[in-house]
């Protein structure tokens, strides 16, 4: 569950039943063509746990410098983890998995499956979700 807000329009997957605000169609809309020459937008995503992006186009390169389009070169720190419960879950997981003598380190650390740094940006996992979106 997601949406884009692009100039002032939103994206993302109409529900068929008409529930929630409208949206326009992700499917036939190209990042490009919804920016309209605008170099920000928003990004929302996971509507429970209320996830939300601003993200600045940079600078844009050539199609023939990237092994896909979009493509993301750099970023900063890790994304929460599925489910963590929103900004006070992620708090709550940092300040447990930061703390190897916390009382629920061994569970939280179970439940993730291995350690987290928080400091650590995964470009290669990014992009690897940008070559499933459609916008």
């Amino acid at each position: 569950m997601h949406e884009f807000e692009i100039a002032g329009e939103n994206y993302g997957i109409p529900d068929p039943d008409g529930w929630g605000p409208p949206v326009n169609s992700e499917v036939r809309k190209t990042l490009i063509k919804a920016l309209y020459g605008k170099k920000t937008f928003r990004y929302l995503y996971d509507f429970g746990d209320g996830w939300d992006h601003r993200i600045k186009v940079e600078k844009k390169l050539p199609v023939v410098a990237c092994p896909q389009v979009p493509y993301c070169i750099d970023g900063a720190n890790a994304c929460p983890p599925e489910d963590v419960g929103g900004w006070p879950g992620n708090a709550e997981f940092l300040e447990t998995m930061g703390d190897p003598s916390h009382p629920e380190h061994e569970d939280m650390l179970e439940w993730h499956g291995s350690t987290f740094d928080p400091t650590v940006f995964e470009w290669e996992r990014v992009n690897q979700w940008l070559k499933e979106i459609k916008v």
